[in-house]
């Protein structure tokens, strides 16, 4: 058996061309590894808490007080300026000091048990979409619950007791359950799919990177002559390299995610294994696929940039791809981190049966089989080792 030649020595070749490039140790290690902390000290509090806000109190009664120390012990609003004028305060929002401004009226607490109909008004910045909308469900429950106390009040004043005046205030009673994430925890929500979507952003460009490199190198026949001319030899040498140190990073992932920070994982470890594993290979199958349509090094690596970044967008978790256009919802499919994404919720969150993610799982090895049929142009590719500027 010739040692020089075979899966095993483009293997061994790999591992070296990896140990000794620094893009490779920085883009392969380094990068992902400092995304991981980075996201997870920046997320530590799971929710945004203290937001600062604004408030303007043209009453300065013992009702408006009441109300702004109500507001303030909300765990995500911090009254961080009090005024007695809209326009610095509104000054204030302007410079990003404060993300949102109450407004109480003058004469609010007289007009309230009067029947006057006092107005409440609050602004948000929703150019900071998520503080924003907290601050929103925030000043919206203390403009609610003042309500309620001032109706409350009145009605007592008038004689009618708190058990007849509540199924006037509060017709209907709402009880609601946040499923899956239940302590509305944002990282929870999302380090476990940005996190990957990085680490498949990574393989798509370094496995077109990997192929591509040999043809700008003037190696592609060199390789092929090291496979015995068989592309299937050259593409398993060439990308386990890859798979066992991706691997490794996802190993990384799932401990930090899963066993230092206790995210659910509802079904147990294998399942999410195996989810990742199949999303590294279908990505880099996709990989694949891409230099085989764009047999051109420069354009491939670029199409694989794009589509990986476009998949944080069109993957469904921060926006429903049911909501999106068709020609996006049929786009969404063809990505790896969607089906990823279903497995995730189904496996870790929901802790369904593994038969309910077989449909996933079979999507991302199809993109495997798929990438079978582009092995020809692969082996063109290389073995022409024509590199286009």
């Amino acid at each position: 058996m010739n040692t020089k030649t075979g899966i095993w020595a483009i293997a061994k070749r790999e591992f070296r061309r990896m140990a000794s490039s620094k893009i490779c140790i920085w883009g392969i290690v380094f990068a992902p590894i400092f995304s991981l902390c980075l996201l997870i000290y920046m997320m530590n509090a799971g929710l945004p808490t203290k937001i600062p806000i604004a408030v303007v109190d043209l009453d300065n009664s013992s009702t408006s007080r009441a109300l702004a120390r109500q507001l303030d012990a909300f765990a995500k609003t911090d009254i961080a300026f009090k005024s007695l004028s809209f326009r610095e305060a509104r000054e204030q929002m302007e410079r990003w000091e404060v993300y949102a401004v109450l407004t109480i009226p003058r004469d609010f607490s007289k007009d309230a048990t009067s029947g006057a109909q006092p107005k409440l008004v609050f602004y948000t910045n929703n150019a900071f979409l998520i503080s924003g909308s907290l601050l929103f469900q925030d000043l919206k429950t203390a403009c609610v619950l003042a309500s309620a106390s001032v109706g409350l009040k009145t009605a007592e004043a008038k004689g009618i007791t708190e058990s007849q005046i509540m199924p006037v205030l509060q017709p209907i009673t709402v009880e609601s359950h946040a499923l899956s994430n239940p302590w509305l925890n944002y990282s929870l929500y999302l380090n476990n799919m940005v996190l990957p979507g990085i680490l498949q952003l990574i393989v798509l460009m370094f496995t077109v990177s990997a192929l591509g490199c040999e043809v700008k190198a003037g190696e592609g026949s060199k390789l092929m002559n090291m496979g015995g001319n068989s592309i299937w030899k050259v593409m398993c040498g060439k990308l386990l390299p890859y798979t066992a140190v991706y691997m490794l990073i996802a190993l990384l992932f799932m401990s930090i995610l899963y066993f230092y920070n206790h995210f659910p994982l509802n079904n147990g470890f294998v399942p999410m294994l195996a989810g990742y594993f199949a999303l590294i290979i279908a990505t880099q199958a996709l990989g694949v696929i891409l230099l085989g349509i764009f047999p051109n090094y420069r354009l491939a690596l670029s199409t694989a940039s794009l589509i990986g970044i476009l998949t944080f967008s069109l993957t469904g978790f921060s926006f429903p791809i049911q909501a999106m256009d068709s020609c996006l919802y049929a786009i969404s499919h063809l990505l790896p981190l969607r089906h990823f994404f279903r497995i995730y919720v189904d496996q870790a969150l929901n802790g369904l049966t593994i038969g309910y993610s077989a449909y996933s799982y079979a999507i991302l090895l199809c993109f495997v089989l798929l990438s079978f049929l582009f092995y020809g142009r692969i082996k063109d590719f290389l073995s022409e080792n024509k590199y286009e500027e």
